[in-house]
């Protein structure tokens, strides 16, 4: 039986100054279906960074990742790309 997983998500990310690009990206790493995380600085306002968010991983929980990244005050804006793979079981 086969099961389409999450491969790659392209996100449109709203979130506060702080914490920094290095260590947001790093929290995004510590969970456990994500492997690669390419953050991309898009615009800085007074308060605020809007980022492209690239995410790599095998079965990517969105959902999680929606909650994971709040817990930090960020947001998805919009997701751009996303790249679903077939796994045969």
């Amino acid at each position: 039986m086969s099961h389409p997983a999450i491969k790659e998500l392209v996100l449109d990310i709203l979130k506060p100054h702080s914490p920094s690009l290095p260590e947001f990206a790093t929290y995004l790493c510590d969970l456990e279906y994500v492997d690669v995380v390419d953050i991309s600085l898009v615009e800085m306002d007074e308060k605020t960074d809007s980022l492209k968010v690239v995410i790599h991983g095998e079965g990517i929980d969105f959902d999680g990742m929606k909650d994971y990244m709040g817990k930090y005050g960020a947001s998805i804006q919009s997701v751009d790309k996303v790249v679903v793979e077939v796994k045969e079981e």
